[in-house]
């Protein structure tokens, strides 16, 4: 797939995936639109799935694809924040994402 395309595909994706996470965290950062793929570019999946990265004092949550592309995260909380807001998000339907998530950023 040609860049652009894969780009305008994935910036769409992420969007309603930084979107979905604002509605639990109050706040949602926009972050991978594109992946490297076998042919080329690739835009992110459309999978809604959620993980979380934490160092034993903060957390952050991410919305990803099923290869663990983050196409959105919240800012960093508290472990006691992150696990119940988690917990939400797995009881509203999220499939728990329990691989390697890649990021732009992470703690």
């Amino acid at each position: 797939m040609q860049y652009h395309k894969a780009a305008h595909l994935g910036q769409d994706r992420s969007r309603k995936a930084q979107m979905k996470l604002f509605e639990y965290t109050g706040f949602s950062m926009l972050t991978y639109t594109i992946k490297k793929g076998n042919s080329g570019f690739e835009p992110v999946g459309e999978e809604m799935l959620v993980g979380n990265l934490n160092n034993g004092k903060e957390m952050i949550l991410f919305i990803c694809d099923k290869d663990g592309y983050a196409k959105a995260q919240s800012k960093s909380m508290t472990i006691e924040e992150g696990n119940k807001t988690l917990k939400k998000m797995i009881l509203d339907g999220f499939i728990e994402f329990e691989g390697e998530i890649k990021t732009v950023t992470g703690i």
